[in-house]
């Protein structure tokens, strides 16, 4: 779970919700208005809905968004394995760190979103960003690691976007795949890029307009995330 919060924690801020696949590197991310447990579940749910392959469990983090009833009943209704990372070892969940780098903080930054147009904008750009890391984003994996002495040796293997990871794994449906082909031969990268460029000069002309109006004492005329 990724704070926007430009560290001021009070009030309400949206955060962004961050699901990554160990095998395939598949990520998808969704925005929520906050914390609270009744989004975080709403959240998983949905993205639960956008993976092409079963979901067999889930391991979150220590916070009460993840650890509460809610999500535990659902996990056992569900029959989905439930695990956490051990309180203060970020290292127990690497694969989430390192997304929350590479594919949150990279695409939205540091700045603090706490209107409804703001978490609109981002749902529309993490849409694309999705599709765009999983289907034309090679990464590589770490395949082996061992020690030469002092020295640590890892090896990888070649590069490979999640879709092709996805495609080449034999434990996925032939259905599912035929499925995620479809949706892969109508994307158009350009349009793709283009929509997020377009998403982040929204979201930084808004962070413009906010930045103008405190200097003034002003009120800006955007519902905030209190507004129910």
């Amino acid at each position: 779970m990724i704070d926007s919060d430009r560290g001021n924690s009070s009030g309400k801020f949206c955060y962004s919700l961050n699901m990554v696949d160990v095998a395939s590197g598949w990520s998808i991310v969704a925005p929520i208005r906050n914390k609270a447990q009744r989004w975080t579940l709403e959240a998983i749910i949905a993205l639960r809905e956008l993976l092409p392959f079963p979901l067999l469990g889930i391991h979150s983090d220590n916070g009460s968004e993840f650890i509460n009833a809610h999500l535990y009943k659902y996990c056992l209704d569900e029959r989905l394995v439930f695990t956490r990372s051990r309180s203060y070892n970020k290292n127990d969940n690497p694969h989430v760190e390192q997304k929350n780098w590479s594919l949150v903080r990279r695409a939205v930054g540091y700045y603090r979103y706490d209107t409804l147009e703001e978490l609109s904008i981002l749902n529309e750009l993490y849409e694309s960003l999705n599709l765009y890391n999983n289907h034309f984003q090679p990464t590589q994996k770490m395949i082996e690691k061992t020690r030469d002495g002092t020295r640590i040796v890892k090896k990888y293997d070649k590069f490979a976007t999640p879709y092709e990871r996805v495609l080449n794994s034999p434990w996925i449906d032939c259905t599912k795949k035929d499925e995620l082909r479809k949706v892969h031969e109508a994307l158009d990268l350009y349009k793709l890029k283009s929509n997020i460029a377009h998403s982040q000069e929204s979201l930084v002309d808004i962070q413009i307009m906010k930045s103008k109006s405190n200097s003034k004492g002003g009120v800006l005329n955007l519902l905030h995330l209190d507004f129910e």
